[in-house]
């Protein structure tokens, strides 16, 4: 019996080790890198820093995902109508989709604790900043994510890794010895106000919940969310349709980009791209975007251009609301021809000229 007992000693102290060793040591230096800014998210917006941590090590493979890498989104945090920052196209559910783009990783943790500021998210704040469990769940629940294990993915890291430490900025200590507790965010009673005239006893509740600074981007009042219908109707309000080539285009004006374009046109970014010869291309201030595929070729009346200095294909196409590769193959252009002579003449359609067909 006492051999017995030595060999299972044995082997749960051969175990032990092994069981660390199977921490990521990506993730710890992660976490080490980014836990006072997951605290500071807590402190400041009441966003609990284990699940903070947690979403940026799930979302960005502790930093090493492309969206963290090239635009270091943390988050997979995608554009929105609001959005006006910078951009970035990622294959995820679909081809092509829009993510925001931020100038460092801090500026996405920061932009994380906003995006779930939003009404939609409102109720995990119900729920108190140590019981990672619950915010898991929550965050879920409110559609966070589609993946149908998000939240059981959550609490194994944070159980994992005891990212719960951080939601009392609790840095655990080196041999076994009694936590250090650090700078814990200031806390204070809140009073239950009674109205005047009630004959109940004021009484006070004291809670451990961090204040929230309220001053930093504060959340706007709730607004009923427009229909596609009514979002459409806006767009056309600020954005009258015109006409060019049989083909209906609107104006970009200032902070208009084809991710929130297509939002409130409620149709595919690509698609939109697509019908603007625009893949890969940043829209700007004063460009048409047409709403529909541009037609092959131009009428006979402008069948045949001449370019001005300074211009591109892509210009005379757009001006005119023809399909660049139309053009590009009536005049035997190769796509990657970017300049011009002064004066060049082009074919936007196809004419009869006096020494045979064209």
């Amino acid at each position: 019996m006492k051999k017995k007992m030595l060999f299972i000693t044995l082997l749960c102290a051969g175990i032990m080790p092994l069981t660390a060793q199977k921490l990521n040591p990506d993730y710890l230096a992660y976490i080490e890198e980014w836990r006072e800014v997951a605290i500071q998210q807590q402190a400041d917006y009441g966003v609990p820093a284990s699940i903070t941590m947690a979403q940026a090590l799930l979302e960005s493979a502790a930093g090493k995902s492309e969206l963290a890498t090239q635009a270091h989104n943390h988050f997979g945090i995608k554009c929105t109508s609001d959005w006006f920052g910078g951009v970035y196209y990622y294959d995820d559910d679909s081809q092509g989709e829009c993510f925001r783009q931020y100038a460092d990783a801090a500026g996405s943790f920061k932009d994380h604790s906003l995006f779930l500021q939003r009404p939609r998210y409102s109720t995990c704040f119900e729920i108190a900043v140590e019981d990672y469990e619950g915010w898991a769940y929550r965050l879920k629940q409110c559609g966070y994510a589609t993946d149908k294990t998000y939240a059981q993915k959550l609490i194994k890291i944070i159980e994992d890794y005891h990212l719960d430490s951080l939601a009392l900025n609790v840095r655990p200590s080196e041999g076994g010895a009694a936590p250090e507790v650090r700078d814990l965010p200031t806390q204070r009673p809140e009073p239950v106000i009674v109205s005047a005239g009630t004959t109940k006893k004021a009484t006070v509740v004291r809670t451990t919940e961090p204040i929230r600074v309220i001053d930093k981007d504060p959340e706007p009042p709730y607004v009923e969310p427009l229909t596609a219908a009514q979002e459409k109707e806006n767009f056309f309000l600020s954005h009258p349709k015109e006409k060019c080539n049989g083909i209906y285009y609107v104006v970009a004006r200032e902070g208009d980009s084809y991710a929130n374009i297509a939002f409130r046109l409620n149709v595919r970014e690509r698609d939109l791209r697509e019908h603007n010869d625009a893949l890969g291309r940043t829209l700007k201030m004063g460009d048409r975007v047409y709403l529909s595929h541009k037609r092959p070729y131009a009428p006979a009346e402008k069948a045949i251009m001449w370019v001005h200095p300074g211009e591109t294909l892509w210009d005379i196409c757009q001006r005119e609301g023809v399909q660049m590769v139309s053009v590009q193959r009536l005049n035997g252009f190769e796509p990657s021809l970017r300049v011009f002579r002064t004066r060049q003449k082009i074919y936007l359609a196809r004419v009869k000229e006096e020494n045979g067909k064209h």
